[in-house]
């Protein structure tokens, strides 16, 4: 897709409502409801941070961006404070409480605000596979409802952000070194930041039914989605051939 076509996508998002039956959570069962909501509110502070980067992105000069890339950059950030509007309805609804700061939260800040814009919008891809993964895993879950049509359509909007910055990447003109560089510190990241939400959220996965080895097959399936967006050898680039 173009630039252009990305900065439609995201026009046409922005006008949508919020989904319906975000208030009630009736058909959630009363003993999934804490850890339910403590997950969801920390999450929601991760949806909700990314305002820095928007603004950022006026003083880059990177390759392969346009002004189309710096708009369509700025509605997935706003898209995102509507995905943490939507999880904030869902944890009142919940009965929870949203939470002023997080470890996991000040640990995703603190590495998107290391380096240049490429480790930022790294990290912040790090952060939509692990959030994309754990929004499925919930709704694979929950009964029929505003809860899970809410988490759903996160997913999906997820999905589409993981093509947009996967085309950024792409689009970068790296020859072999740095894209080993990149992948190398593409798996580094994901798998720390799956660490860490396993560890995080397991008291939600286990009050939920969900086994530990469905939660790491389904974070480790979008991080190889994630990377393969930049493989290690360009197209049309032989292959090194393996010695002895």
């Amino acid at each position: 897709m173009r630039w252009s076509d990305w900065r439609r996508h995201f026009e046409v998002n922005r006008r949508r409502p919020l989904p319906e039956g975000l208030e009630r959570a009736e058909e959630v069962p009363a003993a999934w409801r804490p850890a339910l909501a403590k997950s969801l509110a920390t999450f929601q502070l991760g949806e909700a941070g990314e305002g820095r980067i928007a603004h950022e992105i006026e003083r880059a000069r990177v390759p392969g961006i346009d002004a189309d890339y710096r708009a369509a950059l700025k509605l997935f950030v706003a898209e995102e404070g509507r995905h943490g509007r939507i999880l904030g309805v869902m944890v009142r609804a919940l009965g929870g409480k949203l939470a002023a700061r997080n470890w996991t939260e000040r640990l995703f800040v603190f590495g998107r605000r290391l380096l240049g814009l490429r480790l930022k919008l790294t990290v912040l891809l790090v952060a939509e596979v692990v959030g994309g993964a754990f929004y499925g895993l919930l709704a694979s879950r929950l009964p029929a409802g505003g809860l899970r049509r809410g988490l759903e359509e996160i997913c999906e909007d997820e999905q589409h952000h993981l093509d947009y910055h996967g085309e950024f990447f792409a689009r970068q003109g790296w020859g072999v070194p740095l894209r080993a560089a990149w992948q190398v510190a593409w798996w580094s990241l994901a798998l720390a930041a799956m660490g860490v939400v396993l560890v995080d959220h397991r008291r939600t996965l286990r009050t939920m039914g969900i086994p530990l080895t469905e939660a790491t097959r389904a974070f480790l399936g979008l991080v190889r989605e994630a990377a393969s967006h930049l493989p290690l050898f360009p197209a049309g680039a032989p292959v090194p051939a393996e010695r002895g």
